[in-house]
């Protein structure tokens, strides 16, 4: 297949497939990811709204729907208009380059082995790679003006969870790709159940509720972690950030970069010229590619 017949087919297949998921058509259920999304939505919301920590924050707080616009937006209207065409082309090109299948460059078969086992270690090296890579994205000057869309947030919620720059799907996907490449043989379930797993613990981090897991605080991340993630206010030998746990809080801790001085949730929100920052959706998308 030519590179244009693959883009084509992207197209193609995933604009069917998410007819299906939004007709109920898919295969086996548990794969309808746009309700799937729907109904953890309003779970987490409900949480929020019942069991509030900042109790003088809204239901509909700054910038609610700005952030379910981007929820979506990156969930399937990024995905469908560049995304899957680029991921495929860049596999087939990868591929191409080096010759051989995804199969062929695997350093261990995970086939083999129980589901929990595959499930365990996709989600430790997946969740790992993208601990990394979030640092870097905080570290570099050209990374952090993409990154700055998902801080611009002043009031947090869970939607927040999925307010990125398209850009960042970029820059972790190549990463994710060349782990599951090495450590092959994973089931689509694991995929599956990992991906669930790790949305639902994101909502979970980004939402108005006071968790921390008690000592599990040290494994997982949570809400009152993540919080300081998101400070303004940083220690001053820490200005590029603290708490890049996506999923896991262990990294943070193992790395020493770990910060969470109290638990109020009255911090203030997001990042020096902020003031500067754009409020809605096309010039945010937009400010990456400018010049400072």
């Amino acid at each position: 297949m030519s590179y244009l017949d693959l883009i084509i087919q992207s197209y193609k297949d995933f604009a069917n497939y998410t007819w299906n998921e939004i007709t109920f058509q898919v295969s086996p259920w548990y794969v309808n990811y746009f309700y799937w999304l729907i109904v953890l939505s309003l779970f987490v919301w409900a949480l929020e709204v019942f069991f509030p920590w900042r109790k003088n924050q809204s239901v509909f707080r700054k910038d609610f729907w700005l952030d379910t616009f981007y929820m979506f937006f990156n969930f399937y209207l990024f995905k469908l208009v560049i995304f899957i065409a680029f991921s495929n082309v860049t596999e087939k090109l990868f591929l191409d380059v080096l010759g051989g299948e995804v199969k062929d460059f695997a350093l261990v078969d995970m086939s083999q082995y129980a589901l929990w086992i595959q499930l365990l270690v996709f989600f430790v090296v997946t969740d790992f790679i993208q601990w990394f890579t979030h640092v870097q994205l905080h570290k570099y000057e050209f990374l952090w003006r993409f990154h700055k869309v998902h801080h611009s947030v002043e009031e947090m919620g869970f939607a927040a969870h999925l307010r990125y720059h398209w850009m960042e799907n970029v820059f972790y996907t190549p990463m994710k790709y060349i782990a599951v490449m090495i450590i092959g043989g994973f089931t689509p379930e694991s995929a599956y159940l990992v991906f669930y797993l790790s949305i639902a613990i994101g909502h979970m981090n980004h939402a108005n509720v006071k968790l921390t897991y008690g000592p599990l605080k040290y494994i997982f991340n949570n809400p009152v972690m993540h919080l300081w993630h998101h400070s303004y206010h940083l220690p001053e030998d820490r200005k590029r950030g603290v708490n890049f746990g996506i999923s896991l809080s262990l990294w943070d801790y193992i790395f020493g970069t770990s910060y969470v001085p109290e638990d109020s949730g009255t911090i203030k929100l997001g990042f020096p010229g902020m003031e500067k920052f754009p409020d809605d959706f096309v010039q945010q998308n937009l400010h990456g590619f400018k010049k400072n």
